[in-house]
């Protein structure tokens, strides 16, 4: 994998750190969640007017990975719900690299290295370090749920899209039209919030469109590498993210002990480099 690939992947891990800390630090998650989607609508909705159209067998894959992120919405708002941003977190993400691996493996015939799995696996324990002495505290059952689920949402949008992408011939049109089709999930959010969206502060509103620009442009950095990369070994490097969101818990929120996490980023930069020579 080049240097250039491995340094968007890690740009959007930072993106997408500081997205979910927007989120979990929201007075209402799940409006936010839903002003997060509607920030993708709006920059997808004008990408859309002035981009080629994606090849007609990639819209499927759109189709699909937009009703498996409206699930992941869903499990993530409810599992900020019942636990800690530096909690949630790691065991969200840190079960994706290996899922994404093998659903790989098993779809689209795509095999690493054996130091690509061993890249992925100091970073999955990196990711646990991270937090090991909040999970070893004892992980309520539905925090621990919903977090796994979300998990398993992410490694299932994670391989659609990055079969989508290849398929589509513009990866800037599958992005957009990705995004666009966060209308769904918006809508449904607005509707459910529709009595208290009038009365929501500018901040709150600022906030969490700001959100979806940024998580909108992290997934379309991930989109990017998917194309010269191993599906497994983006989504490795991706979950770096950890460490991103483990720090600023740690010096936002005031989450955790900063030894640990420094231990747990110097495994997670081992893991890159592992994955980053594997090939």
């Amino acid at each position: 994998m080049s240097a250039s690939v491995v340094v968007i992947i890690l740009s959007a891990a930072l993106l997408h750190a500081i997205w979910n800390a927007i989120v979990k630090t929201a007075a209402d998650r799940t409006t936010t969640l839903g002003l997060v989607a509607f920030g993708h609508v709006l920059v997808g909705g004008v990408m859309v007017i002035f981009l080629p159209l994606p090849t007609t067998e990639s819209f499927v894959y759109i189709l699909l990975s937009t009703v498996v992120h409206f699930g992941y919405y869903y499990m993530l708002a409810r599992a900020y719900q019942h636990g800690d941003l530096s909690v949630v977190y790691p065991i969200a993400r840190g079960i994706v690299p290996a899922l994404v691996s093998l659903w790989a493996m098993i779809l689209v015939g795509e095999v690493l290295p054996l130091q690509a799995w061993v890249g992925i696996a100091v970073i999955a324990l990196g990711i646990q370090l991270s937090s090991w002495r909040a999970l070893r505290s004892g992980v309520g059952r539905a925090a621990l749920g919903f977090a796994v689920g979300t998990g398993f949402c992410i490694s299932i949008y994670s391989v659609v899209d990055g079969i989508g992408v290849r398929l589509s011939g513009n990866t800037l049109s599958y992005w957009a039209w990705g995004a666009f089709l966060h209308i769904f999930i918006a809508g449904f959010v607005g509707f459910r919030k529709r009595s208290t969206l009038a009365a929501l502060p500018p901040r709150v509103w600022a906030l969490g469109l700001a959100g979806g620009l940024v998580s909108m442009t992290a997934y379309g950095l991930v989109l990017y590498a998917k194309n010269f990369a191993h599906l497994g070994a983006v989504s490795a490097l991706r979950e770096t993210s950890v460490i991103f969101a483990a720090l600023i818990g740690f010096l936002l929120l005031g989450e955790g002990n900063w030894k640990r996490r420094l231990g747990a980023a110097v495994l997670m930069a081992v893991g890159v480099a592992l994955i980053g020579m594997s090939g």
